[in-house]
């Protein structure tokens, strides 16, 4: 049963100064305009608009609405790509050794394998984020399993696919992408541009130039052909291979091993890049010397020379002078152009013979160096003989020697070596090693300041 408390609650005073209000009645209205605005007034406009029925648009506007739920529930975009990332791995993939990240292929740990330089920014986000929740270590956990070693592959390879430089060298030096090449000579003249075009198709995605010309059918105009063999012909490539390279080892203190070890890396990648682009010159050559298309507009330009023959030769007795001129530059061209294409072969003996001195030169230029380097130590490091030097001063000299025999050649190093061990220890030492810098130029612009003072701090 309900009961009455009363509580024993006082009003305060009235405030100081608090006068009642006027009661002489409300205020004077005022006017304002209005405009129709809102969902009611939107919703009007539209089934008058449409003319639909009440029925009709609140059953439109649900089905609306409805997509746009099941858009917005979509994450990430992963709807797009079903079975990504969810296929079963093999023993071989699972049983990589996520030290060895460099010899793992880190698409196959993504789940994929069928993209590679194709897949995407998405397809790599959606990929990673579906194997993390299949391997999670916390997963494997509550199964029973402690090994999470490929799930370390897995954060290795998105890490390396999402760094847009990581990505290109291991595109660079991808071995799982196809990449032989068929003989040209031997491919049947109606299938030569189909067995041809996934070639090159496969070759463009290392160009810096995007988009790159398509091979072309069997009936390219000439102006097609041409233009696709100018372009691979002066074809620029992003491709580079310091995925090779050898770790250098951080903890060593001997610093002659880093910078070796980094020259050496250095000297490789430079070679593998040589090598990679007489390939593709190899291979654009082959293929424009069995080209069946130039057989035909070679053929339909003389049929054509011939056609315009004979019209002039029944309108007069011969040719113009201006057709023969014309007839004898194109002769003087096509000479010239043959006898360009014959000088890489006549001095090819001797281009042999001077790459094999330079690959000598190399090979005895840390010994060189390491003269040098004794002649220097030999004067003191070019200070006066009651000072020893510093470290730092040490340092600064072997720095500005390494430099130095950077920039000059093989046979540049081999001559400042004998001319060094000439002058003996001393002053006349620092003089030829001051006169080889000084003889840089630009290039010893700023790089030098022990080689250039004078000999012994004099």
């Amino acid at each position: 049963m309900a009961t009455l408390t009363t509580l024993p609650l006082t009003l305060p005073a009235l405030p100081s100064g608090y006068s009642a209000p006027s009661s002489s009645g409300l205020s004077k209205p005022s006017s304002a305009h209005t405009y129709p605005a809102g969902p009611s007034f939107l919703s009007s406009a539209r089934r008058q608009l449409l003319q639909r029925s009440f029925a009709e648009d609140d059953k439109l506007v649900l089905a609306q609405r409805k997509k746009e739920a099941e858009e917005a529930s979509k994450v990430g975009g992963e709807e797009q790509y079903p079975g990504l990332g969810e296929e079963e791995e093999d023993k071989a993939t699972l049983a990589q050794d996520p030290k060895e990240w460099k010899k793992q292929d880190h698409y196959a740990v993504l789940g994929l394998g069928n993209l590679r330089y194709k897949a995407t920014d998405d397809h790599i986000k959606v990929a990673h984020r579906r194997k993390v929740l299949r391997h999670h270590p916390d997963k494997k956990a509550a199964s029973g399993s402690n090994d999470d070693g490929f799930f370390k592959c897995i954060q290795k390879a998105h890490e390396t696919l999402t760094n847009p430089e990581r990505r290109r060298q291991f595109d660079s030096v991808d071995e799982a992408i196809e990449d032989s090449v068929p003989n040209p000579a031997s491919i049947p003249a109606g299938k030569y541009c189909a067995t041809l075009a996934p070639v090159f198709a496969r070759e463009a995605r290392f160009s810096k130039v995007q988009p790159v010309p398509g091979f072309g059918g069997e009936d390219a105009s000439k102006k097609e052909v041409e233009g696709f063999y100018d372009f691979w012909y002066n074809f620029d490539s992003w491709r580079s291979f310091e995925w090779h390279d050898k770790e250098v080892d951080e903890d060593s203190t001997n610093r002659d091993n880093k910078r070796f070890t980094e020259k050496k890396n250095k000297s490789e990648r430079t070679r593998r890049k040589k090598e990679d682009n007489t390939r593709l010159r190899e291979l654009v050559d082959s293929v424009l010397a069995n080209d069946p298309r130039i057989k035909r507009i070679k053929a339909e330009e003389k049929a054509a020379r011939d056609a315009k023959k004979k019209g002039g030769a029944a309108a007069a007795k011969g040719p113009s002078a201006a057709d023969k001129k014309a007839e004898e530059d194109k002769k003087a061209k096509e000479e010239a152009a043959k006898k360009a294409a014959a000088t890489p072969e006549l001095s090819k003996a001797e281009k042999e013979a001077q790459k094999k001195a330079k690959e000598a030169a190399r090979k005895n230029l840390k010994k060189w160096k390491k003269s040098i380097q004794a002649v220097i130590a030999a004067s003191n490091y070019f200070l006066p003989a009651i000072t020893a030097p510093s470290a730092a001063q040490i340092d600064a000299h072997l720095t500005e020697l390494d430099t130095l025999c950077d920039l000059l050649e093989p046979e540049e190093v081999k001559d400042l070596k004998e001319k060094v061990e000439a002058a003996g220890p001393g002053e006349g030492a620092k003089t030829e090693l001051k006169a080889r810098v000084v003889g840089l130029g630009q290039k010893a612009d700023g790089k030098f300041v022990e080689f250039t003072k004078d000999p012994l701090g004099a």
